[in-house]
């Protein structure tokens, strides 16, 4: 009997590999023969969340809608792996709660800050130190780490297939 479908929420500041580690995730289920799909943070930004800023209260909206997309696609079946900064335990918290125990798999990227601003694809940490933007998590707007998640790594220390690798080695026993 296959294992029910999960929700993988990957978590952590911006450039801490959460992107990566979700396509990777992605490609190792399906080649287990599972159907995943990415949610992306930066592409739920450009549609269904476009119209919210980057103030609080809009973050927290933008998780909810994700998590509600989420939890949509996984009731259809899916394993849904999820890619966003999501800064706010309670909003992560929201997001789990809407599906039952054990089907929400919550992934802290512990990158340290000073790996994210040195790799900075997105030119965001540069911009913030410059002065061009204000509200980048984990430089002057507020990351609420998780208190317990499923899994807590560092992309400094390990390479994402090791990451992959635990996670689904994991999955296999529960």
């Amino acid at each position: 009997m296959a294992a029910p479908p999960r929700i993988y929420w990957i978590t952590g500041l911006p450039a801490a590999g959460k992107t990566t580690l979700a396509h990777a995730l992605a490609t190792a289920l399906k080649d287990r023969g599972r159907q995943a799909f990415v949610l992306d943070g930066d592409e739920l930004r450009k549609g269904l969340c476009a119209d919210l800023g980057l103030s609080p209260e809009d973050r927290s909206e933008n998780i909810r809608r994700a998590g509600e997309v989420a939890r949509l696609m996984w009731s259809a079946g899916l394993d849904v792996i999820c890619a966003f900064v999501s800064p706010f335990r309670a909003d992560r918290e929201q997001a789990r709660n809407r599906v039952p125990n054990g089907q929400f798999i919550e992934i802290h990227l512990s990158t340290p800050l000073e790996e994210c601003m040195r790799r900075d694809p997105k030119g965001l940490y540069a911009k913030a130190r410059a002065g061009e933007i204000c509200g980048l998590t984990g430089w002057d707007a507020p990351y609420e780490p998780p208190e317990a998640p499923e899994f807590r790594l560092d992309t400094l220390s390990l390479a994402t297939p090791e990451i992959v690798r635990q996670v689904v080695s994991h999955l296999d026993i529960i």
